[in-house]
This record gives structure tokens, C-alpha cells and sequence, in this order.
């Protein structure tokens, strides 16, 4: 929430100086696609009956590394239309909403949970089986980082 508001009150701080800007400057070109929001997207898997525990982290420019439990990684780089999404996922104002309603079932034996931290924000869930219902942006991202990823 505090990240939406904050959002909202820059956005109205900067609204007035929309008609300052010049129609003749040239425009601005960048080499790629812009960054993630200047933060880092980190996903941690553990549980299940092995006892994983997989952390992926994604950095700005959608260089990722993978680290399992005994410390072994891997290192590589989203495809531009994975990096695309996750940066559409990782501003999703809904994601900031499911920080704030994120709870696991009670009980779930060997089950993975899955928590995810993008700025701020932190969600996660349990997945316990086909009744397992965990936050849909939460959920696309563990999807999309885990395919990518793996």
C-alpha cells in the first residue's frame, strides 16, 4: 500500500511539470529494454519431503543466479519476453495487495513454500495440493521464475 501511495503522490508532484517539457529535444535512446523497478526479485523455494531450499535471484537487468541448498548455482539471463513480463508482474499494483493478504494453510505436510520479495514487498504461499488457491501475481511470477530458471 505504502508503495502505491507513494507512487500516486509523485506522479501528482510531477503532473504540473508535464508542460515543461520541450517538443524539440531529442529523444531519449537506451540500449535494451528498461530495467526492473531498481530493486531485485527474489524467489525462495523450501519444503517438501527433500527439504529444498532454491533461492533465484533476478537482478535489474534480468541477470539471474540460482543457488540450491548445499550452495551449488547457476548463473544465466531471462529471454527479453520473460524479463518483459516480469517487469510488467513486479509492478502489478495487485502484487502490493497480496504482500498484505499472504497466509498459508495450517497444516501441509511436505508441501513448498514459495516467498516472494520484489522492493518492499513480500508474498508468499503454500502450495498443498490442487486446493491450494496462492495469490495469481505471486503465483505467475514463482511460474515464470521456475521456468526459466530451472
Amino acid at each position: 500500500m505504502r508503495a502505491a501511495s507513494a507512487a500516486a503522490a509523485v506522479a501528482a508532484l510531477l503532473l504540473p511539470l508535464a508542460g515543461c517539457a520541450r517538443a524539440d529535444a531529442p529523444p531519449v535512446i537506451t540500449d535494451g529494454p528498461s530495467p526492473l523497478p531498481a530493486t531485485e526479485v527474489v524467489l525462495v523455494k523450501s519444503g517438501g519431503i527433500a527439504g529444498v531450499k532454491d533461492t533465484v535471484t533476478v537482478r535489474p537487468d534480468g541477470h539471474w543466479t540460482r543457488t540450491d541448498r548445499t550452495g551449488a548455482s547457476q548463473e544465466g539471463r531471462l529471454a527479453e519476453t520473460d524479463l518483459a513480463r516480469l517487469r510488467q508482474l513486479a509492478t502489478d499494483p495487485r502484487l502490493a495487495t497480496e504482500a498484505t493478504e499472504t497466509k498459508g494453510p495450517d497444516n501441509c505436510a511436505d508441501g513448498f513454500t514459495y516467498r516472494l520479495t520484489v522492493g518492499p514487498a513480500e508474498s508468499g504461499y503454500v502450495d498443498c495440493g490442487p486446493a491450494a488457491r496462492p495469490p495469481a501475481v505471486t503465483a505467475e511470477v514463482v511460474e515464470l521464475l521456475t521456468r526459466a530458471t530451472g
